[in-house]
């Protein structure tokens, strides 16, 4: 059976011991440091050509409580689970037309992807304007909360 031999004990007898005859195997000395360790100074120019955006802040951010989040509900959603929310009596029958509250459901803004088969008032802090345009087409009230 062959055994495979280290580099390393190949080369134990001679001068170099394949670091050859310079300094350039001391350490990170030779590199500048390691990693990004002269950004600033010694390594400046490469920091310029590869990295320009590296030092110094850029832009804001904004807090997040003055950030209005959205939870939108589809018509598509509300038309085909109507029958769930009735029996759940998160919907209600009035006056023969059907009065659903979207807050209810976690939800705070009513879109228009789809249409209504039957006629509804929907209640929501905030409407697309082609939802109120196809709640109002269906026969039904788009009541802003």
């Amino acid at each position: 059976m062959i055994r495979k031999t280290r580099k390393i004990r190949k080369q134990r007898g001679s001068r170099s011991v394949g670091g050859g005859c310079t300094k350039k195997r001391r350490g990170a000395g030779h590199r500048g440091g390691r990693g990004l360790a002269g950004g600033n100074k010694h390594h400046w120019t490469w920091m310029v050509v590869n990295d320009p955006n590296h030092f110094g802040k850029y832009g804001f951010k904004r807090p997040q409580k003055t950030i209005q989040q959205f939870k939108p509900i589809n018509l598509t959603f509300i038309d085909n689970e109507i029958e769930k929310l009735l029996d759940a009596e998160i919907a209600v029958k009035e006056e023969g037309q059907i009065v659903l509250d979207v807050t209810e459901l976690g939800y705070n803004k009513v879109l228009g992807k789809g249409t209504l088969s039957q006629a509804m008032t929907i209640k929501a802090p905030k409407f697309s304007q082609s939802a109120i345009a196809k709640i109002e087409d269906a026969g039904g009230i788009a009541e802003i909360i």
